[in-house]
């Protein structure tokens, strides 16, 4: 489905010189921002307390955080949890404070706003464990790119796997250091934002490399650049359909969510926009320096004995 047709192919491959130096410098800051101010790891990752507390009516989100920062807990988690009616406060370790002290300031101070709060469990969740989900979570990351270099290798050519697993990481660095340098909280929630960008970047390189493999045979006598132009091009439409509708779905997500799902939603937001970037601008001028060309696709004819004689 097009809404639009764009008659004339846009010159995208004229612009990667730029596009990629950009792509690098983004890409260097991010790297410079996570080594120097790192990520800042939320309860899941560095351990902490969990509070799960009950009200006979819907909890008031905003009071609770507002409680809390008053008790000097401005960086506690607060989330409702199965019903409106549930909450789930976490909060980070605090030196000389045992879980059940924490637990017990939290809860003193919610009494004295609301006599009807009830506390439902506490627990504690140590730093080992957070270190475990840090480990199993780069794992994952980094078993999602092999399986896209071997799917993409299978289906293209290898020129084409390397120049998406390049864009996709880029995306992936380029979030985390956004992250990095305005010290926002990650969670696991984050990297399922993360991990699913990773998914979601790789289907427009899909889509713009068939376009390529497509125009390879139709288009003889055009060159490699021309070939890529229009793919990117011709595909343009369903770009902008599919983002867009997308992006509306994670914006509603990001100022309507809440609390809860802001970051998630931050990380799919900055995750959207740079995988477009790198799929259109990053991806496609790699494989072209990688050297693909029309005999990665379209195999020349054998010649018969008779036509070599």
């Amino acid at each position: 489905m097009e809404f639009f047709r764009i008659k004339h192919d846009i010159p995208f491959m004229s612009w990667g010189k730029y596009t990629t130096a950009i792509s690098l410098i983004t890409f260097l800051l991010a790297i410079f921002f996570l080594s120097t101010r790192g990520l800042h790891f939320g309860v899941d990752f560095t351990g902490g307390t969990v509070m799960e507390i009950g009200y006979e009516h819907t909890a008031d989100i905003n009071m609770i955080r507002a409680t809390l920062t008053k008790v000097g807990y401005p960086d506690a988690g607060v989330q409702n949890f199965g019903t409106s009616k549930e909450v789930l406060i976490r909060l980070p370790v605090k030196p000389n404070l045992t879980s059940a002290q924490l637990s017990e300031t939290v809860l003193k101070a919610l009494v004295e706003k609301d006599r009807n709060v009830q506390i439902r469990r506490v627990e504690f969740v140590g730093p080992q464990v957070g270190k475990e989900l840090v480990t199993n979570g780069a794992l994952g990351i980094l078993f999602v790119s092999l399986g896209i270099i071997v799917y993409l290798w299978i289906r293209f050519e290898w020129q084409y796997a390397v120049a998406t697993v390049i864009a996709n990481l880029h995306d992936v660095v380029i979030i985390l250091g956004f992250f990095a340098f305005f010290q926002w909280e990650f969670s696991l929630p984050v990297l399922a934002a993360v991990l699913a960008i990773l998914g979601y970047s790789v289907n427009e390189s899909v889509v713009v490399f068939d376009r390529v493999r497509d125009n390879f045979r139709k288009m003889k006598k055009a060159s490699v650049k021309q070939v890529i132009d229009n793919a990117i091009t011709r595909t343009m439409s369903r770009t902008i359909i599919t983002h867009g509708c997308t992006q509306l779905m994670v914006t509603s997500m990001l100022f309507l969510g809440g609390e809860s799902l802001h970051y998630f939603s931050l990380a799919l937001t900055i995750g959207i926009l740079f995988g477009i970037y790198s799929s259109i601008l990053v991806a496609s001028p790699i494989a072209m320096w990688l050297g693909v060309s029309r005999e990665n696709f379209v195999k020349a004819p054998k010649k018969t004995e008779a036509e070599g004689t």
